[in-house]
C-alpha cells in the first residue's frame, strides 16, 4: 500500500467513476483499476460496489477511504509545512468564499493581494456555508471567508470586518421618499430571499424576525443578482449586504438603495481555517489586507 494507490482510492470514491478517476489522477482507466484491485487484495476486503453505470464505496471501504483522505491530507501539510520554512508567504492558498461575499468583496482586495504577496498564488472556490466549512476541515481548502457565526466547530475563526445591511426596493416604492429606513418600516412588505442553505437568507428573516413581513413563496433566487432583478421588476424588496450594494449596482435600473438608521443591521464577515494547517502566516497576511481594504 502507498500514497498513490489511496490517491486512487479516493478519486473514485469521490467521482464515482473509474474513467473520471484515472482522468483525475492521470493515468490510464485499466492502471488505476488494477492498482485499486490490487489494494482490495491486499487488505481482504471490497472497498467499492462496482455496478454497470455506478461505483459506490462498501461500508468499510467508506471508514478506509476517510482515513485515506487524513493520510493524503498529513502528507501535502509535510510538503507545505517545507515550503512554509523556506518562504512562508509563497506558494499556493486555496480560499473559498460563500457567494454572498466572494463576488463583491474580491474587486476590492485582488490588486492589494497581488502587490502585498506577490509570491502567493491564491486558488479561490465558491460553496455555500455548509460546504465551504466541510472543506476546510477535510483539507481541500486552506482558508474559508464566510459570515461568522456559523457551525465552524474544529476551525479557528476571526473577524475581518462588519458589514451593514441595505433596503433594496423598486424604483417607486413608499419607502423610496425616506433617506433612511427602520425594519419596523418594512410591516406588510413582500420579502425577497434567496434559497435554502444560504446564510444571508437566515440573516435577513433574523433582521425582520419582530416585524410582520410576507415572505414570497413563489420565487426564491440562486444569487444577489438574480434578487436585485427581481426587485427591481417590482416583486417585493430584499435586504443587500453593503459590498452587493455599492459600485456598478448602485445605480442599477428600477431600483432604489436605503441605508438602515443606527443602529443598522448587519453581519460579521470572517475568517475560518483548521488550527493544524501549516499556511499560518500566509492566511495571517491575507486576513489583514482583507480586513483593512473593506473593513
Amino acid at each position: 500500500m502507498n500514497l498513490r494507490d489511496l490517491q486512487y482510492v479516493v478519486a473514485l470514491a469521490e467521482t464515482g467513476h473509474f474513467g473520471e478517476a484515472a482522468e483525475r489522477c492521470h493515468v490510464s482507466q485499466p492502471t488505476l483499476s488494477a492498482q485499486i484491485k490490487k489494494l482490495e487484495e491486499y487488505l481482504g476486503v471490497a472497498l467499492f460496489e462496482r455496478q454497470p453505470r455506478n461505483v459506490t464505496p462498501t461500508e468499510v471501504g467508506t471508514q478506509i477511504i476517510e482515513r485515506a483522505r487524513r493520510v493524503l491530507q498529513e502528507t501535502a501539510d509535510i510538503r507545505e509545512l517545507a515550503r512554509a520554512s523556506r518562504d512562508p508567504l509563497t506558494g499556493r492558498l486555496r480560499v473559498g468564499l460563500i457567494p454572498t461575499i466572494g463576488p463583491y468583496l474580491l474587486p476590492r482586495v485582488a490588486m492589494k493581494l497581488k502587490r502585498s504577496l506577490p509570491t502567493l498564488s491564491l486558488m479561490l472556490y465558491e460553496y455555500q456555508t455548509g460546504p465551504l466549512v466541510a472543506k476546510v476541515r477535510e483539507g481541500v481548502l486552506d482558508l474559508a471567508i464566510l459570515a461568522l457565526p456559523a457551525d465552524t466547530s474544529g476551525l479557528q475563526t476571526r473577524s475581518l470586518f462588519a458589514e451593514a445591511f441595505v433596503l433594496a426596493m423598486p424604483r417607486h416604492h413608499r419607502l423610496a421618499a425616506r433617506k433612511r429606513v427602520k425594519p419596523a418600516d418594512l410591516e406588510g412588505e413582500t420579502l425577497l430571499l434567496l434559497e435554502e442553505g444560504h446564510c444571508l437568507r437566515d440573516q435577513a428573516l433574523e433582521v425582520c424576525g419582530a416585524v410582520p413581513v410576507n415572505e414570497e413563496q413563489d420565487f426564491r433566487a440562486t444569487s444577489l443578482e438574480t434578487l436585485r432583478q427581481m426587485v427591481a421588476a417590482g416583486l417585493g424588496i430584499t435586504l443587500l449586504p453593503r459590498l452587493a450594494a455599492e459600485g456598478p449596482i448602485a445605480g442599477a435600473r428600477g431600483l432604489e438603495l436605503r441605508p438602515f438608521a443606527p443602529p443598522s443591521p448587519s453581519r460579521m464577515v470572517g475568517a475560518a481555517w483548521r488550527p493544524s494547517t501549516t499556511r499560518g502566516a500566509a492566511i495571517d497576511a491575507v486576513c489583514e489586507i482583507v480586513a483593512t481594504a473593506a473593513g
